[in-house]
């Protein structure tokens, strides 16, 4: 295959490059393949999702929900790094915590026959359960959790805290390998957060 100027040049792609590769892909419906996409590597770009979920770009954020959207389109993650990939070319950029937030979701039945459906800041939606599971990391000095939910091919999003709270008022005990966890059932699957005992 003929390399790109780019590749020529060793010039990692522009913000603009990258978008006018994802309009191309895009158009096409649903989300670009790009678990298919294997591009040599172009370099790093200044280019970075706060853990609020802001997208930025040489320090400036992305203004444009839509062209961070695009851009969330052709985000791929392998081990701990995430790129943005095209057919032909691969950037590094900078993750503080999780690429998307959750900001909101739908709850549907009730007990172990519930369903709970996430949405994103990207527009992404997500069945939590055993392809979309939940978890939660409990800061080791405060106590304090960061929820998780995976959203798609090992990209999760953080789940903002008024959806957090509204999820913990669904909440209910079970057990799990003999001890009692405080949880959320959704697609078949129990969650635990919390060791019930913690919470007497």
């Amino acid at each position: 295959m003929a390399k790109t100027p780019m590749q020529q040049n060793n010039v990692t792609p522009s913000a603009n490059a990258l978008a006018d590769a994802a309009r191309a892909a895009s158009k096409e419906r649903g989300l670009p393949p790009v678990h298919l996409w294997n591009p040599p590597f172009c370099g790093d770009l200044d280019m970075r999702i706060a853990r609020d979920g802001t997208w930025f770009y040489e320090g400036t954020p992305i203004g444009r929900p839509a062209l961070a959207r695009l851009f969330s389109t052709i985000l791929k993650r392998e081990g701990d790094k995430f790129f943005l990939v095209t057919p032909v070319e691969k950037v590094g950029i900078t993750v503080e915590d999780a690429p998307f937030v959750a900001v909101d979701f739908r709850a549907k039945g009730t007990g172990d026959a519930q369903d709970l459906t996430f949405v994103t800041n990207m527009g992404d939606e997500a069945l939590a359960g055993p392809d979309n599971p939940l978890r939660v990391e409990r800061d080791p000095e405060s106590g304090e959790p960061s929820p998780y939910v995976h959203i798609r091919a090992g990209l999760e999003a953080l789940i903002d805290r008024k959806s957090f709270y509204r999820l913990v008022e669904l909440g209910t005990h079970a057990e799990r390998d003999g001890v009692s966890w405080f949880g959320l059932w959704s697609g078949g699957q129990f969650f635990p957060i919390i060791r019930s005992e913690e919470l007497v």
